[in-house]
């Protein structure tokens, strides 16, 4: 097989390939123009034609919005990992060389100014969120079906609903305090923090297990695995990265005892810098060189990773930088590299992962996760990290915190993203097969 050639400059019309976007295909109408022998399919691809076996080609899919309901509750299939749409992707000559606006943001904006980004909820919004949890368990609906509209918040709904703009369009991030963690039980905490989500987006499936609710906890999974284990499941540090959700949200239930604390930054902070100080890196991180691995969370007929930049202008909107980012997910690729599947990271690539995190370490936010802290952060413009951790001895709780990954569809004020599932619903996720959504109270 051969590899994409390394061309900065061309505009990619080629095949697509918790890195890109998994579930449903691209229409044909965003398919590329193709060339066939008795054999093969050949695409366009940056510079060269690219072979490709003619069964991996996108196939013609129904919308994840008319899902069947007697595997997914509300009729929408969270749609899933997908590889750009690389024909809309700008070349780097198109990319801001500097970025202003409120995203843009530092550390001492913040660090010694607690009151523009951590709201303590008052006695009162505390006892309407349990009130309204309290109706939900006793209505007996599943967990997976809970939604805004059938968990009612009059008043903190606004809050919500003003924090969602600042969310998508501002700093980008926002700490919530004094949620009862440890005075609720583990239903009652599901249900009242994924009330708070619908709110600010749809629920997307996390895993290839379908878990709409996510539990950031050690459960002995070996980090040295990185093929296999998703990095959350373990006690090691996670560099700076986004997830594949458009906000993401942590509240913790149990603390460790040391470490496992949180830091976030500003990406178009960051791109401020790398074009001042790293124009050369800013330029690898815009090319499509970049193969993500989808860990084996793999749906029928898909490859087991994605092919894609790191960082993208929008296709339309505000056209603004929107980042995608995990090391764990470029680094665990050795097992198809070391076969001539894919190439092996270059050294440009290996000196641009690390100049993003050293200046992400730089510029970063610290914060310390307290029991009842509600962390939600953007994907699209903030990248986050977790510093490693040790737990009590038995039989303490465990560390733990429980995960949201939130959608925010491009008809509802969400990111015009170069994905082809930018306008659905629950885009982004991770969706295998028809796997139903599932709101486990524990880490499984």
């Amino acid at each position: 097989m051969r590899f994409p050639e390394r061309n900065p400059n061309a505009q990619h019309r080629c095949h697509p390939g918790e890195g890109g976007r998994n579930q449903s295909s691209p229409s044909t109408s965003q398919i590329s123009p193709t060339r066939h022998t008795n054999t093969h399919t050949y695409t366009m691809a940056p510079g060269l034609l690219v072979e490709e076996p003619a069964a991996r080609l996108p196939q013609v899919t129904k919308s994840n919005n008319d899902a069947p309901r007697h595997i997914f509750p509300d009729g929408i299939r969270t749609s899933g990992q997908h590889p750009p749409l690389y024909n809309v992707l700008k070349p780097y000559s198109e990319f801001p060389k500097e970025i202003t606006g409120r995203t843009v943001w530092k550390r001492d904006d913040f660090v010694n100014n607690p009151e523009k980004w951590v709201h303590p909820f008052t006695d009162e919004e505390v006892a309407e969120l349990s009130a309204t949890a309290d109706a939900f368990i006793a209505s007996g609906t599943p967990l997976t079906g809970i939604s805004k509209e059938n968990f009612i918040l009059l008043k903190l709904g606004k809050v919500l609903t003003d924090l969602r703009e600042d969310l998508l369009n501002g700093k980008g991030f926002i700490l919530f305090k004094r949620f009862p963690a440890d005075v609720w039980g583990p239903e009652k905490n599901a249900v009242a923090y994924m009330g708070l989500g619908t709110y600010l987006g749809y629920f997307v499936s996390q895993n290839g297990r379908g878990h709409v609710l996510g539990h950031v906890k050690d459960v002995g999974d070996d980090p040295t695995q990185i093929h296999t284990v998703r990095i959350y499941r373990t006690t090691a540090r996670q560099f700076f990265h986004a997830d594949d959700g458009d906000i993401v949200g942590l509240l913790c239930v149990h603390r460790a005892q040391e470490g496992g604390e949180s830091d976030i930054v500003s990406v178009h902070n960051v791109w401020n810098i790398l074009q001042k100080e790293h124009p050369d890196v800013a330029e690898t991180l815009a090319k499509p060189i970049w193969y993500f691995d989808r860990k084996g969370e793999v749906s029928d007929g898909q490859e087991e990773w994605v092919r894609q930049p790191i960082v993208y202008i929008e296709n339309g909107g505000q056209g603004r930088l929107y980042c995608k980012w995990d090391p764990y997910y470029v680094k665990s690729l050795t097992r198809f590299s070391d076969k001539g599947l894919i190439p092996p990271l270059s050294e440009e690539q290996l000196h641009a992962l690390k100049v993003l995190e050293d200046t992400c370490q730089q510029e970063a936010l610290h914060m310390v996760l307290e029991v009842g802290d509600i962390q939600f952060l953007s994907n699209a413009h903030l990248l986050h990290a977790r510093t490693a951790y040790r737990d009590f001895a038995p039989p303490a709780p465990r560390r733990h915190l429980l995960r949201l990954w939130l959608a925010t569809p491009e008809g509802e004020g969400g990111w015009a993203l170069p994905m082809p599932d930018s306008h659905e619903k629950k885009r982004g996720g991770i969706q295998v097969n028809d796997t139903p959504p599932r709101a486990p109270l524990d880490a499984e």
